[in-house]
């Protein structure tokens, strides 16, 4: 994600700040990212590096692509420094993630899914949700997730798609999501393209009637990283718009930024 969105930035026309933190054993390295120099710094001094960069680029906002074990402490991290950030990056505790940020009044951007069509599919499906309530009573539900071997949580954006199933009338437990993360499965169960296996992200949800005469399917298949880093490249310069006019509202998410109409 890191190379697809520097990749998306430089298109968009927006300046890289060259660092990175990693852990211990990466600290001080430099590494060469889509022909740039990224100076990796190590967790024992973030927090004071971080805090120097932004006092050196006020206009700053972090990017924020790592794994689930890290969103809290990454939060606290921005929040104490006091640096606005899109936060991509699905699990972790997402209600002390909500917490930390609104109560640091910081300014971000925090979605689990930066896809533009995907967000536009998935509030096709709030709406929905909201406005015909029921509507699936009775209907069993199942879902399939298939992403990179190396995406360790389920979807948050198949959790997401759920909760309107839900609110629909639907009877659903988080844990029946068939997660697919073998790259066999994949390729024959899936059909996911093998030169897609390392970045992909293809969903399934089958809706049928109590006495199985009807039958819905919802389906959205990505290949590559393309669309996320769009996506978080529209996130950043919307929330660069919001801070600029001082906006009472702080956090959003990718609704959010669709309603706006920022997208290039």
């Amino acid at each position: 994600m890191g190379k697809a969105v520097i990749k998306a930035a430089d298109s968009a026309g927006l300046n890289l700040i060259p660092m990175s933190f990693g852990c211990a054993e990466e600290a001080g390295k430099t590494v060469e990212v889509c022909g740039k120099e990224i100076k990796v710094h190590g967790p024992s001094d973030r927090e004071s590096v971080l805090a120097s960069v932004f006092r050196e680029h006020p206009n700053m906002i972090v990017v924020d692509y790592t794994v689930p074990d890290a969103v809290n402490s990454n939060a606290e991290l921005y929040c104490n420094v006091g640096v606005p950030f899109v936060m991509g990056t699905t699990g972790g505790d997402r209600d002390r993630l909500y917490k930390t940020v609104e109560d640091s009044n910081l300014y971000a951007v925090i979605s689990p899914q930066m896809g533009k069509q995907v967000v536009a599919f998935l509030a096709a499906m709030e709406i929905m949700a909201e406005q015909f309530p029921g509507a699936f009573s009775g209907y069993s539900l199942k879902v399939m997730e298939s992403h990179q071997s190396s995406k360790l949580d389920t979807s948050g954006t198949a959790k997401a798609v759920i909760s309107c199933f839900k609110k629909l009338g639907v009877s659903f437990d988080m844990d029946q999501i068939q997660m697919i993360r073998d790259p066999e499965q994949q390729m024959e169960m899936v059909g996911v393209p093998e030169e897609h296996l390392s970045g992909h992200a293809f969903h399934l949800y089958h809706l049928s009637s109590p006495d199985e005469t009807v039958s819905f399917e919802f389906q959205h298949n990505v290949c590559g990283r393309s669309i996320y880093a769009e996506g978080t490249v529209d996130a950043v310069l919307f929330l660069a718009k919001k801070i600029q006019q001082k906006a009472d509202q702080r956090v959003y998410n990718m609704i959010d930024v669709l309603h706006e109409g920022s997208m290039r």
